[in-house]
């Protein structure tokens, strides 16, 4: 395994960059190079819209870790087959499919977010789609809350009809996953069933906000069990 890959935290088209600044950080003062997919200047309206901003702020002449987050998980196929990706650690995130297209919402999914859209099909910010007090539980302070919410898009409803495309050998490369608590626990029994490494620490679904140092741990551990080292 070549040492010293690029790590690159992908966050979720949903949100921005903000969500892995502070564990981006513990992981750059542990010696990683480490760089973050930025935020979509306009908000996707489908996944090939998404693919093509990520895939332009990747470079193609190192060797990458992709660490996606929530939805971003589901892109790492196509992200995969443009760069020289060596491993990928899912984070509370989405698992791409093996046999074709994977819709990008759940039916269920789908429906409550419809009720969410406004007249022009728009949906609020990622923050907004949740109660108040399940909102507020997500951030470790008000100042973050803010610089989170500063980046969020508002995507269509439109986003959310389409799907992504997965391919039987898109996992080629070493992969693991990291869960926080048990919102991905499907996702999380998937990829121990396929022989990954997995880890799961306690808490919410944004907790690297929470404990970047923790989060970053966790990660380097992983990556340590996938023979992948600086």
């Amino acid at each position: 395994m070549p040492p010293n890959p690029l790590l690159v935290l992908v966050s979720s088209p949903a949100l921005g960059p903000q969500v892995w600044k502070s564990t981006g950080s513990e992981l750059s003062s542990r010696g990683w190079r480490v760089t973050y997919a930025p935020r979509v200047a306009t908000a996707p309206d489908t996944a090939s819209d998404f693919v093509r901003a990520l895939a332009t702020s990747i470079p193609t002449d190192h060797d990458v870790v992709l660490v996606p987050h929530s939805n971003a998980g589901l892109y790492v196929p196509a992200l995969a087959a443009q760069h020289l990706v060596v491993g990928s650690v899912f984070v509370d995130a989405g698992l791409p499919s093996r046999a074709g297209p994977m819709p990008l919402a759940p039916p269920d999914l789908y429906e409550f977010l419809r009720g969410l859209a406004d007249a022009d099909g728009r949906l609020p910010p990622w923050t907004e789609w949740w109660g108040k007090t399940e909102g507020e539980g997500l951030f470790p302070d008000a100042a973050v809350r803010r610089a989170v919410e500063a980046e969020q898009p508002q995507l269509p409803l439109s986003y959310f009809a389409g799907s992504v495309s997965g391919s039987p050998g898109w996992d080629d490369h070493r992969c693991a996953y990291l869960a926080f608590g048990d919102t991905y626990a499907t996702e999380r029994e998937q990829a121990a069933a396929r022989g990954w490494p997995v880890r799961t620490v306690p808490g919410r679904h944004l907790h690297m906000l929470h404990d970047p140092a923790g989060v970053a741990t966790a990660i380097i551990e992983l990556l340590a069990d996938c023979g992948i080292t600086r």
